[in-house]
C-alpha cells in the first residue's frame, strides 16, 4: 500500500502541494488529473523521492520514501519514474536503452526480455536504431519500455502518451495497462487526457492549486462532479441555473446529456455546428450564454430548439 500522509511542499516559500493525503492499494491504476500547474508532476516527483517534503511523510508498505537529504542517489529503488523529457541517451540503440539496467549474466534471457518489452510498446522493429534517429513519440515508447524493464513495484508516469499519435495511442494504452494489471504493478499516471482516467484508472485524483478536490472511482467523479472545474477536465460542460418551484438550482450538464425534444423545457438558439465524426457538437445560445449539446445531424443556424436533460 502507498500512503501519502498530509504532505506539503514548495520549491520556494510558495507552497505547491498543500496537505495532500491519500492511500493507494497494491496493483491499482490511479490517474492524477488537473489543469496545468496544479501540481501533478510535482506530486509524482515527491512520491518517487526526488524532493524533500516540507511536511508529512510517504510510505510504501513499511518503507518510508525519503528525499535527497537521505539518499545519495535520489529516488526509491522499488519505484520507476518516467518524466516528460524521457531521460534517454541519444547515441544508444533502442535495445541498449531498454536493457541498460538488466543483468548481463544471462544474455539470451536479457535479449528475450528486451524484445518482450519492445513488443509491448510496438517498437520491436527499431531495436537497432539509435535513439536520436527516432521521433518524439517513438522515444516516448522506448522510455516506457525501459521503466518496465525491472518490473518495479510502483510505476510513476508523467504524461506518458503525450507525444504518441492517436491511431497508435489507444492500442498502446490497452497493451500497457493490461500488462501492468497482470503483473500487479501499482501505477500512478499524471495526465491531461481524460481517456487515461475513464477507460483505465481504478480511481482518479483531481488536483487544483496543489490540493485534492476529488478522489474516487473514475466513473463516479465523471458522473458526479463536485464542481464545474472537475467536470471540465473531461470535456465541454454546461453550468446552468434552473428555476424550479420558485427556487434556483445550479446543475452541470455534459453535451451528450441534452436531447432535442418538442416538449423540452430549455429554449436555445443554434449558433454553430462542429462535426465530431459520429455526431455534431452544437453551440447554442441560452439566456445570453453559450450552451453545448450533441445531435446526430447538423442544425440550421439561428434555429430555435427546445432541450431536455437526459441523465
Amino acid at each position: 500500500m502507498l500512503q501519502v500522509n498530509n504532505i506539503s511542499f514548495g520549491y520556494t516559500d510558495k507552497t505547491i502541494i498543500k496537505s495532500v493525503d491519500f492511500q493507494i492499494e497494491k496493483g491499482q491504476n490511479i490517474a492524477v488529473i488537473g489543469e496545468s500547474g496544479c501540481g501533478k508532476s510535482t506530486l509524482l516527483k515527491l512520491i518517487y523521492g526526488l524532493h524533500d517534503l516540507g511536511e508529512g511523510n510517504i510510505y510504501w508498505n513499511t518503507t518510508e520514501v525519503l528525499g535527497p537529504k537521505y539518499n545519495l542517489v535520489a529516488g526509491m529503488s522499488f519505484m520507476k519514474y518516467m518524466a516528460q523529457d524521457f531521460g534517454l541517451m541519444p547515441y544508444e540503440t533502442v535495445s541498449e536503452s531498454v536493457g541498460k539496467f538488466l543483468s548481463n549474466q544471462l544474455l539470451a534471457i536479457k535479449r528475450l526480455r528486451i524484445q518482450e518489452l519492445l513488443d509491448i510498446v510496438e517498437m520491436g522493429e527499431y531495436s537497432r536504431s539509435k535513439v536520436n534517429e527516432l521521433s518524439g513519440g517513438q522515444q516516448q515508447r522506448v522510455a516506457l519500455a525501459r521503466v518496465l524493464a525491472l518490473e518495479p513495484e510502483v510505476l510513476l508516469l508523467d504524461e506518458p502518451f503525450s507525444h504518441i499519435d492517436n491511431f497508435r495511442k489507444n492500442a498502446l494504452r490497452r497493451n500497457l495497462f493490461a500488462y501492468l494489471k497482470a503483473k500487479g504493478i501499482t501505477v500512478i499516471v499524471a495526465t491531461h487526457d481524460s481517456t487515461d482516467a475513464l477507460s483505465f484508472a481504478d480511481e482518479t485524483i483531481v488536483l487544483k492549486d496543489g490540493e485534492i478536490v476529488s478522489k474516487a472511482p473514475s466513473m463516479h467523479i465523471y458522473q458526479n462532479p463536485v464542481n464545474k472545474y472537475v467536470a471540465s477536465l473531461f470535456g465541454e460542460v454546461n453550468e446552468l441555473v434552473i428555476s424550479k418551484n420558485g427556487l434556483s438550482e445550479t446543475i452541470l450538464v455534459y453535451p451528450h446529456q441534452f436531447k432535442v425534444a418538442e416538449k423540452g423545457t430549455l429554449k436555445a438558439t443554434v449558433k454553430q455546428n462542429y462535426y465530431k465524426g459520429g455526431h455534431y457538437l452544437i453551440k447554442a445560445a441560452f439566456n445570453g450564454k453559450p450552451l453545448f449539446f450533441e445531435h446526430n445531424t447538423s442544425l440550421e443556424l439561428q434555429l430555435d430548439v427546445t432541450l431536455e436533460v437526459v441523465k
